[in-house]
């Protein structure tokens, strides 16, 4: 066998290796997937989202206190971390100063690496206990703080990725620094802010 023969083999048998070595991977998560889909499609209703939850050992019940929870949550975390963090990031990308923006990344890199536990205490101890009890608005405001570093960095790169010439041919229009934010530096990178806006949440 030639040398090119070989390495076609050796090519082949490597790219079968690896498709082996995915599928093993892989297999587990869809037949997981696949017994939850074939055993679980047969509760999937309506009363399924609209109904509440049966007390334990009783069959029957759904799921539409939790359904609703989650979305009180989300937006409440939403209202407050997405405009933050969009804000803030084309703060971040947009200003000549460099000590506050220094330190507005230092905090938000720090605020990023701190567990979720540690920001649910914040949360309960500066809105649980004064409230004396439990609510939607303390997980809402825990959750924001947890999206607002990832919005924030991720919309700082993003409007830094835009390019120069734009904003500078909309300067040269005439338009001021807020304009030029607004309808061109936002709409550019807007695909990816919302990307980011996703994963935050």
């Amino acid at each position: 066998m030639s040398r090119v023969g070989g390495r076609r083999a050796a090519n082949a048998a490597m790219n079968i290796l690896a498709a082996l070595a995915a599928l093993v991977v892989i297999l587990p998560l869809v037949l997981i997937l696949g017994f939850l889909v074939f055993r679980g499609s047969t509760a999937l209703n309506v009363a399924f989202f609209l109904h509440l939850p049966t007390p334990v050992g009783e069959p029957g019940g759904g799921m539409a206190n939790a359904i609703a929870g989650s979305l009180i949550l989300i937006g409440l975390a939403a209202a407050g971390g997405v405009p933050l963090g969009i804000l803030g990031g084309v703060y971040l990308a947009q200003s000549r100063d460099r000590r506050l923006p220094w330190l507005c990344r230092f905090l938000a890199d720090v605020l990023n690496g701190v567990p979720s536990i540690v920001i649910g205490i914040f949360a309960y101890t500066l809105i649980v206990l004064p409230m004396r009890r439990f609510s939607a608005l303390a997980g809402g405001v825990a959750l924001g703080v947890i999206m607002l570093p990832i919005i924030l960095r991720t919309t700082e790169e993003l409007v830094r990725m835009v390019p120069a010439s734009l904003q500078e041919a909309a300067l040269a229009l005439g338009l001021p620094q807020w304009k030029v934010v607004l309808h061109v530096v936002l709409p550019t990178a807007r695909a990816g802010i919302i990307t980011g806006v996703m994963v935050a949440v």
